[in-house]
């Protein structure tokens, strides 16, 4: 009985990990489809929060969808992937209507109000649509 609460425990830990690394490949999938046909430019430390058009995540990946031709990608240091279940970004920035690398945001579950996680942005990484 001794051995067996041991064997059990790998046994679920390595199903574990398989779900984590497929949820990853999917998410990268993802992250991949959406930036497709648009190139990256040159990584800028702030934005002007009040020109993001949405928001998504893949993992520890945020993207600001601008418009059609532009979204802004900060690799976080994750803890906010529950944007991509629904939660709601709230984002504490000291630029004054910018976010910049190195602002705090928690996600907010949308109907219980309870804080679900927090994450630092790193630097955004514009990527355009080329002519």
């Amino acid at each position: 009985m001794r051995i067996l609460f041991p064997l059990l425990a790998i046994a679920l830990s390595g199903c574990a990990a398989s779900a984590e690394t497929h949820r990853g490949a999917s998410d990268q999938d993802k992250l991949t489809a959406e930036l497709a046909g648009l190139t990256p430019q040159k990584p800028v430390s702030c934005i002007d929060d009040y020109r993001s058009g949405s928001i998504s995540a893949y993992g520890p990946t945020i993207l600001y969808k601008i418009g059609r031709g532009l979204i802004y990608r900060s690799d976080t240091t994750g803890g906010c992937e529950n944007i991509a279940r629904g939660d709601i970004l709230v984002t504490h920035s000291i630029s004054g209507g910018r976010l910049c690398q190195g602002d705090i945001a928690q996600t907010v579950d949308s109907s219980s109000h309870m804080m679900t996680g927090s994450c630092s942005f790193a630097a955004f990484t514009p990527y355009r649509k080329t002519p």
